[in-house]
Parts: structure tokens; sequence; C-alpha cells
């Protein structure tokens, strides 16, 4: 099944924000197919898009485009210093604490020889289900997979992640709650326009696979009946 369409969040001569539906590569050097985000908004806009930052692909949420090279080259150096606050909503295995700072070096990409890197990721929980909790989680750097391996690091795997999650949670999921996808989105993106200097927040609602998700656990676990419809 080919993913969901993709919306575009904003736009103006300098970059555009998409939102991008889970099952998507960013672009061709992640994935072999044609049919990638990358592709998807310059087909929409009919111009050369530069991506500037990555969301894997069983990741939905907002995904930031620049319009020129040169505007792609300011927002390395926003996301280099940390001047970029990306705002993610995941649902996990056990009951973290109300907040905290993970602050645990990784590998930065595939090679488990590498040596290993700084790496922080804050976060609050906003809700619990039984044994599951919803979490905001706000990396503070970027490696690769690093919500997910560090949610993992404190025992607090992602539903839906075949990769670090757990299977057994996961084909709950599936099987009673109806959720064939992972449950991480990007929902949240603020940062310093590096053209205009204005500063632009910009928010991805949460799609209607995990939204439904969610209902269906407040409903179970407030004493209401079903899981799946």
């Amino acid at each position: 099944m080919a993913p969901a369409s993709l919306r575009l969040l904003y736009r103006d001569e300098h970059l555009v924000v998409a939102d991008k539906p889970a099952g998507l590569a960013v672009h061709r050097g992640w994935a072999p197919e044609r049919d990638v985000a990358m592709v998807r908004v310059r087909d929409a806009l009919g111009v050369r898009v530069y991506p500037v930052h990555r969301l894997d692909r069983g990741t939905s949420g907002v995904l930031v485009f620049a319009l020129s090279s040169e505007v792609a080259s300011l927002f390395a150096q926003l996301f280099a210093t940390g001047a970029v606050e990306k705002t993610y909503l995941a649902l996990v295995r056990s009951v973290p604490p109300e907040s905290g700072l993970i602050d645990h070096p990784l590998q930065p990409g595939e090679d488990r020889g590498e040596p290993r890197v700084p790496a922080r990721t804050s976060f609050i929980r906003r809700e619990v289900f039984g044994r599951y909790s919803l979490v905001e989680a706000k990396p503070e750097t970027g490696r690769l997979h690093q919500i997910r391996r560090h949610l993992k690091h404190i025992s607090c795997p992602i539903i839906g992640d075949v990769r670090y999650g757990k299977g057994e949670h996961n084909r709950l999921f599936r099987e009673s709650f109806d959720l064939h996808r992972m449950f991480l989105h990007a929902a949240r993106i603020r940062f310093q326009h590096p053209a205009t200097g204005t500063m632009l927040d910009v928010q991805a609602p949460l799609p209607s696979e995990l939204a439904t998700t969610l209902a269906r656990l407040r409903c179970h676990f407030s004493g209401g009946s079903p899981r799946k419809a």
C-alpha cells in the first residue's frame, strides 16, 4: 500500500514545510524507490527542493525543505548550533518519570564500530494508559534514530518500532488497537527563519491512525469499551 498523501503546511520564497506520512522516505539516498518526500514536494511546487533534516521512513510529521542551496546551508548552521526545536510524540511501553533528560552517547550512524558521540533528548510524560505512556520528546542533538534509541535506553521502547521495540507489544497493538505503524510523530518544529529572521512555529496534527489509537486507549483505560472498533 502506498503511503498517504503529503500536505504542505507552510511555504514562502525560501523554504517549505511538509507533513510527511509514515512509510515515505525523505529522499532517494535513503530509499531505492522513486516515490519519496523530496520528489513529491518538488513535483507539487515545480521547483528544486533541498532536504535540510531527516525523518525516519516510519515517522510522520513536520519536514523542512529549503528552496535554494544557500538557504540549505543556513539551515545546516541552525541545526549545528541547536537552534532548531523539534517536538515529537511517541507511545511507549512502560511508564517513565514525569520528565527527564536522556544524556546517552550514541554512534552517529549505522556502523557499530564508530566512536560514540554526545546525544541528548529531553522528555515529558503526557498520559499513562496502564503500562503504556504517551511521551513528548525533544532531541537536543540530531543522531540517527536518536529518539527511538534513547527511549529504548530507558526501557521505554516505542510501540510499532520493529527495530528497537518489543515484538509482543507491537503485535498487541496491531491486533487489539489496529495500529500498523510506529507511533512516532514529529508534531512541531520551531526556528528562526534563516533568511528573514522571523520565528516560525509549524505544527502537524496527529495522523488519524495515531489519533484513533489514542482514543481507543483512553476509552479502554477509562472503563469504556473497546480496543478495536
